[in-house]
């Protein structure tokens, strides 16, 4: 089934998809950094979750503006993956692949989102673009 109709919004879908992934990473580093709000599982945090912690607070704010959009969604999409397999695949004796059982299906699906934004770009409503970074929803590639 098509909708031929839809094309038209795909650059602000994509600005706002952009949007809500940054703000959704965002909150995973305010919440590791800062303890708001207060969660159990990161009370006593190691340096290395303190590390995602600040990747994610900092570059999923360039995420919610559109500043670097592809740079930041490429090393969020790398920090994403080594999460699935460092915390939740391989955080036991035996590793766990089913993503449902060990606690890992936000980690794949924030991973695959950044690697969509680091290869479509931020969209038309974003600093990028606003710079000319970004002309369009398809980046630089899709004018070739």
């Amino acid at each position: 089934m098509d909708f031929p109709y839809l094309s038209r919004f795909q650059p602000v879908l994509l600005s706002l998809f952009r949007f809500v992934t940054g703000l959704l990473l965002f909150q995973y580093g305010v919440a590791k950094l800062f303890k708001f709000p207060v969660l159990p599982y990161f009370a006593n945090i190691p340096p290395l979750i303190w590390t995602a912690g600040a990747l994610e607070l900092v570059l999923g704010a360039l995420l919610i503006i559109g500043l670097f959009t592809r740079l930041s969604a490429f090393i969020l999409s790398g920090e994403m993956a080594f999460a699935y397999f460092m915390g939740h695949m391989f955080k036991g004796e035996a590793p766990v692949f089913l993503p449902l059982l060990n606690g890992g299906t936000a980690a794949i699906l924030f991973c695959f989102a950044c690697l969509y934004l680091a290869a479509s770009g931020g969209g038309s409503i974003s600093v990028d673009a606003a710079m000319g970074k970004e002309s369009d929803a398809g980046g630089a590639y899709a004018r070739r």
